[in-house]
């Protein structure tokens, strides 16, 4: 069935601008028009994120700072393993998905650590990278407020996940 949701929209779209009597080819090059200024500007906000990410994982700092902060997250019912996961998270997800391919071939796809992985994953986001991409483009600067309750509910979302997971 989902093989067939993608081209069912699509023609969908296109019988809709037939009705309409829309130009679609035309509006699709002229939305690719402004898209190209959007991905120039925000372009440097993007390699900016993506060098900070490589640089920690590169350093070993985030390995630093799992040993560092594995006794606060065994604490709040975080597995030691997934620290790194839960520190990388909010900055990039092809890194998590990374540090996640890690767990699976490290402790099996069925096992309680790749389990919490895998609803880590789908819980939390890549605060910093949305903040980055999306926010550039807007007036909001001010992200006094923002981020750290983002940070807070990938936390809750973490713990939560680990104690679901150790429950089912």
């Amino acid at each position: 069935m989902s093989d067939y949701i993608l081209p069912a929209i699509f023609l969908l779209v296109i019988s809709y601008s037939i009705i309409k009597k829309k130009n679609t080819y035309g509006s699709f090059v002229k939305g690719a028009k402004q898209a190209i200024p959007l991905v120039v500007s925000i372009f440097p906000f993007i390699a900016s994120i993506l060098v900070a990410v490589a640089l920690l994982r590169v350093s070993g700092i985030t390995s630093v700072l799992s040993q560092i902060l594995s006794p606060v997250f065994n604490f709040l019912g975080i597995p030691t393993e997934l620290c790194e996961l839960v520190l990388l998270r909010p900055f990039t997800g092809s890194g998590s998905y990374g540090i996640l391919e890690n767990i699976f071939s490290s402790y099996g796809p069925d096992s309680y650590i790749s389990r919490c992985a895998c609803v880590i994953m789908g819980c939390s986001e890549t605060i910093f990278y949305v903040a980055t991409v999306y926010l550039s483009q807007t007036k909001v600067k001010k992200l006094f407020y923002a981020i750290p309750v983002a940070l807070f509910c990938s936390l809750v979302g973490t713990i939560l996940a680990c104690l679901i997971c150790k429950v089912m």
